[in-house]
Formats: C-alpha cells, structure tokens, sequence
C-alpha cells in the first residue's frame, strides 16, 4: 500500500491593514502555534489553496536540517550572527537566496527572495513551531517598514476610545511595570517593549508587535499572580518555551527570589500573548493612536513621584539596523531607507512625563492610573 502523503496545513497571519504572511506545514501544531502567537494581536485564521504572497514553509523533518546544514557554502566563509539568543550560520548565494543554520537548535533556513518563500526544518516540533512564528513576523515587519512604519522601543496601553500611552525608557526603566499595572487597572494592553508607529493625517497610528511578554518574579507576585500561575503549572499548563527550566522549576517550587544569569540579566516568567488575558488578566487591544507619553526610572527604595526631568526622543528609542539587537536581519527581508525623520518630533509635541518609580507596587498603580488620567484630559 502506498503511504499516505501528510496533510499539509496552512494559517494566514495578517495585520489590520492586510500585510500578510501564510505558515504551512505538515504539522497541525505548527500551524495552531501560528495562529495562538498572532490571533491575539494580528489576525490570524486557517487558509485554503491556492495560498499567494509571502509563505513559510515549516516542517520537522531531521533529513532535510542535515541536507541544509551540510551547504558547502556555510563552511566557506559564512557570517556567524546572534539571532534570537543563539548561534546563527548564514551566507548569501549567487542568485540572493540566503541559507541559515543555529546547530544549537537543530533548526535551517532557506530564504527564496525571488518567490518570497521561506522553507525551515528542525528535529524538535516546538522549536521549528517558535521558528516559523518568529520568522513569519520578521516578513511582515519588512512589509510593514517599507509602508513607512516604524518600530518604537516601547510599551503601550489603549484607552476603549483608542488613546494610547506609549511607555519609554531603557532596559529596566520600568517600560513593563508600567504597562502591566495600567492594563491591571482596565487600559488595554497593546504592546510590551516594541510597537508598531507610524505618522497619518494628523495623529501617529499604533499597532502591536506581537511577541512572548517577560514578567519578573518580583512583579509578578506584587500583582498577585505568582501563585495563579504556578498552579496552572502544577496543574499541567505550559508557558512560552523561552521560559529558562530554572524558572519553571522556582515557580512550581514557589520560589519567589529573582534568578540571574552570568551576565547579569534577570530569567523571568515567560507568557504567550493570549496567557497575557486568560492567566494575567489583561485585555489586550489591537491598534490605536498616540495621545501621551510616559518616561518612567525606577528607584528602589524611592517614593512614587513625578519628575520634572525633559526627556527626548533619541535613536535609542527606536529599532533600526544599527540598533537592533535580538533579530538581525540576516535574510534580507527588511528595507534598507529609513522612516519618517518627523516621527519623533510628532512623539514630543504629545503631553508627556517623566516619573520615578519604586518598589511599592500599590503606590506605583495610584501614581500611574492619575498621571495616565491627567496627561489624557
């Protein structure tokens, strides 16, 4: 009897403006991994032949990923790049496609710009599933640049009328802490350290980045979620996969002590966008519009209060090639000129403020909830 050919699925992902990308794949979970990482943000459903535009090909399929890690071209003077917090192969063929291998992950790549078709393999389900979605995202990201957006470093909650208070500031600044203790207190949550901005007539329109969200131990507990969510892990939930094991295991011990790495960064709970609603409770909102800004620092051991510190915007405060630092744009996907040069200044002209932030978490709320009222009246 002649086997059966696997079925293959396919989710469409789109953003509100229609942007789009199709995930195929053998495997369903692939596919449903698509549509749980999108659905909250973008728009994400099952698509039926024949699929047109931008397509990624994701299956598990341990003989392909040695047939590609093997390309004699990525052991002849490749590029090494950190991608996504490991190892990365890649070099660029004659005819423009790109051919990528992480060995740590057992995942390839095969870029086709030409019929805008991105093939990747792996052993493991779950890392070719993370792959495809991640990548998925950076194509529609170079569909979105292109159209004149921009990518902000910041986090951002919706009022139900669409104002929307974008959160600025450096790594540890308080961007999450902000955005997690207004979308507690009933704004939506839009995005959590990147968003999508762009000028239109007469205001700057917002979109989220869809992404896992980090939330530290420390934090966690203040908002009185440690404990609901390490019984859905005793219980037998999962969270995202970039979740270190040590976390895991500290949540599923009740461990609430903040663990660190060598380098000194922080390993922290990790949760999918849908965990954001159902585990945190936070409503999540897809697109809106700049009405103010907040400048949040953090002060440990400090009172909650606002500062009267001017604060600009700076290329920090965006995602260009040049400071890009987790999703190099290795494939080529993304385009080379830049975005509006009068973005920023359309961002300082909103009411904004700067503010101190410390660890009592119930003072924060109060200071954020009227200074978010006030900037907005």
């Amino acid at each position: 009897m002649t086997p059966r050919t696997p079925v293959r699925t396919a989710t469409r992902i789109a953003t509100a403006d229609g942007q789009a990308v199709t995930v195929t794949s053998h495997s369903a979970a692939v596919t449903d991994w698509a549509t749980r990482y999108f659905g909250s943000w973008w728009n994400a459903a099952p698509a039926e032949p024949p699929i047109s535009g931008a397509l990624v090909s994701a299956d598990v399929d341990p003989d392909a990923y040695e047939d590609m890690a093997a390309d004699g071209d990525l052991s002849q003077g490749a590029t090494e790049a950190d991608y996504a917090g490991s190892p990365m192969l890649h070099t660029r063929h004659a005819d423009g496609s790109v051919t990528a291998v992480q060995s740590g992950e057992r995942l390839a790549y095969r870029w086709s710009p030409s019929l805008r078709r991105l093939r990747i393999v792996g052993n493991d389900e779950t890392a070719v599933a993370t792959a495809a979605a991640r990548l998925a995202r950076e194509i529609v990201r170079g569909m979105l640049l292109v159209e004149g957006w921009q990518i902000l470093h910041a986090s951002a909650v919706t009022r139900d009328d669409g104002a929307t208070l974008l959160t600025l500031g450096g790594k540890g600044a308080g961007k999450t802490t902000t955005a997690f203790l207004l979308a507690r207190a009933g704004w939506r949550l839009l995005a959590n350290d990147r968003v999508f901005v762009r000028p239109e007539q007469g205001y700057v329109r917002v979109l989220p980045w869809p992404s896992a969200a980090a939330c530290g131990f420390g934090l966690l507990d203040a908002l009185g979620l440690f404990e609901p969510v390490a019984d859905r892990l005793r219980a037998g939930e999962l969270m995202h996969p970039t979740q270190d094991q040590r976390v895991t295991d500290a949540l599923l011990a009740g461990r609430r002590e903040p663990l660190w790495r060598a380098n000194g960064k922080e390993m922290k709970p990790q949760f999918f966008p849908d965990q954001l609603d159902t585990w945190l409770g936070m409503t999540l909102a897809t697109e809106g519009r700049a009405a103010g800004l907040l400048f949040p620092q953090i002060t440990p051991g400090g009172e909650p209060r606002l500062l009267d510190e001017p604060r600009r915007l700076g290329e920090a405060d965006f995602f260009t090639a040049g400071t890009e630092d987790r999703y190099p744009d290795v494939f080529g996907l993304l385009p080379m000129t830049g975005g509006s040069a009068g973005l920023a200044d359309r961002l300082a002209a909103l009411p904004h403020q700067a503010l101190a932030l410390g660890h009592d978490t119930s003072a924060n709320a109060t200071l954020l909830e009227k200074t978010a009222d006030a900037l907005l009246d």
